[in-house]
Parts: structure tokens; sequence; C-alpha cells
């Protein structure tokens, strides 16, 4: 299914420090908040809800750890794409943006459309959404797929019922942007 057409991001967003300027704790917003992870461009694109998920410091870089199983959309375009968007609401749109973003696959329908938010790109083709209230760019550095051998603690088979392992990709923060 074709997702809404993105427009220029306006100039309301402003650069931002992700170290300085990312409001609250980020295990906060992103396991109760949740955000989207979206990967493609402005003409082709996907986006999910996500729950976890982190931000860090790595390779001497400021990174993002992004989790996506196989059996989901977007990971189709997490493999195609150089890059990939964090994109975090405000709590009032949760509810609705997260629902259909989180149980309904861009296969079938447009999210977008569905949820009433607006796709933007940046300009580096990167999409996000308008209604958001910051947005973090991120440009894959390494992936790897989780692997049960390697599990410490049994109890987190729990979450692999269907064995739909995640893949992890580490992204490089490029740009942080707040509104």
């Amino acid at each position: 299914m074709q997702q809404t057409k993105a427009v220029k991001a306006s100039r309301e967003w402003k650069k931002a420090s992700i170290v300085k300027d990312f409001e609250g704790s980020a295990i906060e917003r992103i396991s109760k908040e949740w955000m989207l992870v979206t990967a493609g461009d402005k003409d082709n694109y996907n986006t999910m809800t996500a729950s976890w998920g982190g931000v860090g410091y790595l390779w001497e870089r400021a990174v993002v750890f992004a989790f996506v199983r196989p059996s989901r959309y977007t990971y189709e375009f997490m493999e195609k794409s150089d890059r990939f968007t964090l994109t975090f609401f405000d709590k009032s749109l949760k509810a609705k943006v997260h629902k259909i973003c989180g149980s309904e696959s861009g296969r079938d329908i447009d999210k977008p459309k569905a949820t009433g938010i607006t796709p933007i790109h940046f300009d580096d083709d990167t999409i996000s959404f308008k209604e958001a209230s910051a947005v973090i760019i991120c440009k894959k550095l390494y992936f790897d797929d989780f692997k049960p051998a390697n599990f410490l603690d049994r109890e987190i088979e729990k979450f692999y019922q269907q064995q739909n392992y995640h893949r992890i990709y580490v992204g490089e923060v490029e740009r942080f942007y707040k509104k």
C-alpha cells in the first residue's frame, strides 16, 4: 500500500543537541510514551510503533538502538535504507497514532491517512511527521539478529513464542530536531 506522499519539512523544525535538548528520560519516553521508527524516502516509506530502543554512546558517537522484527513491513525499508528516524509525539497523540501504527500493517493501509498525521521529509529524504515533538535522524552503523542461544535469562524467550527474533540496528545520531 502506498503511504501518503511526504511534504518538505517546514522551518518550524530547529536543530538541537541530542545530549542537551532531549527532554525527559529516554527510557521513559521510549518505553512509556513510545516512538515511531520510520525508514524509506519521501516516495516510499513505512513506519511502525516501537517501545523498545535506546539512546547512548558507542564508538565515540551518539547512537540509538532500534529493534525491528523481520515480520514487520518496516523491516524491508530498514534493510534498504541507509538512514531511519525515531519520532516522538506529545502524549495527546499517542493513543491514536500508536494503536494504528503498532497493530496495522503498511502493506494493507495508509498509516498517515488512517491516523491523521502528516508525513514530512527532511533534506536527506528521511521521513517523520509534522505533528511530532522531536525527531532523531540516524545513519545505520551496524545490525545483528538476536540469537536465542545467547539469552542468558531464559525468561526472555517469552517474547519470542513464534521465534520471530528482532534485528537490532545501531544508528549514529546525525541530527536531532525539535519544534
